[in-house]
């Protein structure tokens, strides 16, 4: 997923710092039930402070993990919009399984967590 954001609005630090409590970062090419290497865990930088950034999350959010986090830090390269059919699936899917099981309550979570800091847009 490609996150465009507003630093007036949110910092990164404090996107990391949601990413780290959303998903676990410890598992390699796993999220759940879903295995592959597109569920692997990954943050991409644009610049050399972008990357110091992420590093330095990593470092905090490490004490929250009992394993070691594994999320890959890569300098972003070309972005590949998903197929159709992945675009706003969510909304489009609302009685879908993994909707119901995996994605409300993240958001849920994430509207728990985080709502103070910004407004979550479909």
């Amino acid at each position: 997923m490609k996150l465009i954001y507003d630093t007036k609005v949110i910092s990164l630090e404090k996107i990391l710092e949601l990413f780290f409590q959303m998903h676990n970062p410890t598992t390699i090419n796993r999220q759940g039930n879903d295995i592959g290497t597109q569920y692997r865990s990954i943050a991409f930088y644009e610049n050399e402070e972008e990357k110091r950034i992420i590093k330095s999350t990593i470092e905090k959010a490490q004490k929250a993990w009992e394993d070691p986090i594994v999320t890959k830090i890569r300098k972003r390269s070309d972005f590949f919009k998903a197929e159709d059919y992945h675009q706003r699936f969510y909304e489009r899917n609302p009685s879908n399984r993994y909707c119901n099981f995996i994605i409300r309550p993240k958001l849920a979570k994430l509207k728990e967590i985080g709502s103070k800091d910004f407004v979550l847009k479909n």
